[in-house]
């Protein structure tokens, strides 16, 4: 069966697929300046679409590009883009650049800033990574710093994530563990990392340069109503070869097992009883319309 086309909101209008363009000019496109979220939708509700916006505007401000549309607007047109496509489950991507200027580096030659919405399907892992676990390596490649172009803020700047990404190709695994220029674990391309040791869960504090990702904060949530301690520290290379369990976390991968990492087993190398546990909680909330905001 032929697949519908999807509708792209670019601006307030709304393009098929294969027509939907922006400028050469764009400084999203020729500088990587702007921010975006990726969002799920679920069974007919975006899930934590509220904190999505929120962080996309906190990350807006940080680089200092105004969104020409309020939250509530910018709330409607995810929605309407989801009704167009008529996707009740579906990956969304929301795009904020600086705008068209010109050649030159300078915003202020930005008039008004471009917003990009997508929903469609995505797909990180081979099918049956979240059942099996997946393979890692520590990347040569290490986080840009906080006081630099710091992962803190969701910007448009991935290269950093592409190159480890790449390494991770190479090497014939599935994802690459990044650090910090001190040599702590940060996250991984794309998600937060956490680590299982002695029935106590730990993820890196965003002073590290990690994402304050949205799924984090929901599985250290879930982790402490389910009666686990939970903290923010340090991590260091060694730890994750010690540790119990090791998983990924972010809104696109959800929840992810990790069970090998450069070729050293993490514990039996099979997914561990807290990693699953969390992601049985996940999907449940996920399934919850009252985390998310209804699409109608």
């Amino acid at each position: 069966m032929e697949m519908r086309e999807i509708y792209v909101y670019i601006n307030g209008e709304y393009y098929l697929k294969s027509e939907a363009k922006i400028s050469v000019f764009d400084h999203g496109f020729l500088y990587g300046d702007g921010v975006f979220e990726g969002i799920r939708a679920y069974n007919g509700s975006v899930f934590k679409l509220k904190e999505h916006i929120d962080r996309l505007y906190s990350s807006a401000h940080a680089i200092m590009l105004d969104i020409p549309l309020t939250k509530k607007e910018m709330t409607k047109a995810v929605i309407e883009t989801l009704k167009r496509n008529r996707h009740t489950t579906a990956y969304i991507r929301l795009v904020v650049s600086r705008g068209i200027g010109d050649l030159g580096l300078d915003p202020r030659k930005c008039s008004k800033s471009t917003i990009v919405i997508i929903t469609d399907r995505i797909k990180l892992h081979e099918k049956g990574a979240k059942e099996e676990g997946l393979k890692a390596i520590i990347s040569w490649v290490k986080r840009d710093p906080v006081d630099a172009t710091t992962h803190e803020v969701k910007s448009l700047n991935y290269l950093n994530s592409i190159l480890a990404k790449i390494e991770a190709n190479n090497a014939g695994v599935d994802e690459a563990i990044c650090l910090n220029k001190e040599g702590s674990v940060c996250e991984g391309v794309a998600e937060n990392i956490f680590i299982v040791s002695n029935g106590v869960i730990i993820t890196p504090p965003t002073s590290t340069g990690a994402l304050r990702g949205i799924t984090r904060n929901v599985v250290i949530e879930e982790a402490q109503k389910l009666g686990y301690r939970t903290i923010e520290n340090e991590i260091t290379p060694a730890d994750l070869f010690f540790a119990d369990e090791v998983f990924f976390t972010g809104t696109a991968a959800e929840i992810v097992p990790v069970i090998e990492i450069n070729r050293r087993k993490i514990r039996d190398g099979k997914p561990g009883p807290i990693t699953q546990e969390l992601m049985r909680e996940y999907l449940k909330l996920t399934r919850d319309p009252q985390e998310g905001v209804p699409i109608c």
